[in-house]
């Protein structure tokens, strides 16, 4: 679904307190001197191989994102996978000025591409754009955390949080599975949560996603012999093609809302009468209250059974509210705006139907903002770039932005009202 832009909504006429020019300015030259390190480093991940399902490449990574974030001060946490499938979630806590906001930042360490890619398709850099599998997803956003703190450090001494705690998720694009519990236990905690995939392909940042249900439905009919007694069947896949062309009559019933059929399996020989038939939906809301409702009319429809005798099993496979841009994420937005203001760049908000991590904050009422990385695009593509140029300015934004945070009487609010109940990410 192509990104849409977004207005700012916020409720407070609270100032913003950003960092000045001269520290912005100090902040971009500290990124600007480390460029070549950064390149050298995003050369060395690129050119491992790190797919989701490649724990050996993940943990590669993992170690070394933890001795980078060790090396500047950071208490450093390696949580296995119990399963010992998948890479271990690196999780790093800065802890500084008690009574200041609590940060999480969260990127990830995998790739979608399959071992032997880096070696096919190695980091190169042309005409200022870089390539290879996961410069934008999100190799290049990772870097931007950790050489944006790393600046801070060494333009204030120190982070000016009580806790910024940094998790690197070895599982986000195969929906993070083992991470999740993780990063919900840390976001708990925290005021905000800022996310490092990278920026849209026209610069703008992720204010809002998508919320999206992992749906599985098994129909369960009666096998016959489809020549000699077809009377005595009950076609599963009869009824599931009900189910498919009722489910896509949904979509255009609610706004933001889109539901898709996209595997479907079933039956055994052309001569039986399919007994089981299977079916694998995606669906997409903007909103929770939309993604509720559109959930409750889907069971419906599978129940609403019209083939005699059949029956269909339904479950939830996973789930991810919406990312919604509230007033508390609103002002997140205006901080960014502003601190690009003040480092001489324009950038906008987006909605984007894709989910991650951000939903995962988001949903639990952390005001979280997402495409805080460099500029790029066509990720999940042989043809993944990063503008090169967008590495210096970005992180230099994503630093300035921590910084606005740290500084915003607000966030700390927000705290008090999420521990009353009050809602408003």
């Amino acid at each position: 679904m192509p990104a849409s832009r977004l207005r700012v909504m916020t409720a407070t006429t609270i100032p913003l307190s950003n960092p000045s020019i001269a520290e912005l300015d100090a902040l971009r030259s500290s990124i600007s001197g480390d460029l070549s390190a950064y390149l050298d480093d995003l050369r060395r991940l690129v050119d491992t191989d790190c797919g989701s399902y490649t724990p050996d490449g993940v943990d590669a990574i993992g170690r070394w994102v933890a001795t980078f974030l060790a090396d500047l001060g950071a208490e450093v946490e390696t949580r296995p996978d119990p399963a010992g499938r998948l890479g271990a979630t690196v999780i790093a806590t800065f802890r500084g000025r008690p009574g200041s906001p609590r940060a999480l930042v969260v990127g990830h360490l995998d790739t979608v591409f399959d071992p032997g890619t880096a070696a096919e398709r190695p980091f190169r850099i042309d005409d200022g754009m870089a390539y290879g599998p996961g410069v934008t997803d999100m190799k290049s956003g990772l870097l931007a955390g950790l050489y944006a703190i790393k600046a801070i450090m060494a333009e204030r001494g120190g982070l000016p949080f009580e806790r910024l705690v940094f998790v690197a998720n070895p599982d986000e694009e195969i929906g993070s599975p083992t991470s999740t519990p993780h990063i919900r236990e840390l976001a708990a905690d925290a005021d905000v949560a800022l996310m490092l995939e990278c920026a849209r392909a026209n610069g703008d940042i992720v204010s809002a996603r998508k919320g999206i249900v992992d749906l599985r439905m098994t129909v369960h009919g009666r096998a016959a012999h489809a020549g000699v007694e077809p009377e005595k069947g009950r076609s599963a896949i009869l009824e599931a093609a009900r189910i498919v062309s009722d489910l896509h009559e949904l979509n255009g019933r609610w706004p933001g809302v889109t539901v898709n059929v996209g595997v479907i399996a079933g039956g055994t020989r052309p001569n039986v009468v399919a007994d089981r038939c299977s079916l694998q939906v995606d669906m997409r809301a903007t909103a929770r209250e939309a993604l509720e409702i559109a959930e409750a009319e889907i069971r419906r429809i599978a129940e609403a059974t019209e083939v005699p005798d059949t029956a269909v099993e339904f479950e939830a496979m996973a789930r991810w509210w919406p990312m919604e841009k509230l007033a508390h994420s609103g002002r997140l937005v205006e901080h960014a705006q502003a601190v690009a203001a003040a480092l001489g760049f324009e950038v906008a908000d987006a909605s984007t139907g894709g989910a991650g991590d951000a939903n995962t904050t988001s949903g639990m009422g952390v005001p979280s903002l997402d495409g805080l990385g460099p500029i790029g695009g066509n990720d999940h593509a042989p043809s993944e770039y990063l503008e090169v140029d967008s590495i210096v300015p970005r992180t230099a934004l994503l630093a300035g932005l921590l910084l606005a945070i740290a500084a915003d009487p607000e966030v700390l609010a927000w705290r008090e009202g999420r521990e009353g109940g009050a809602t408003g990410s």
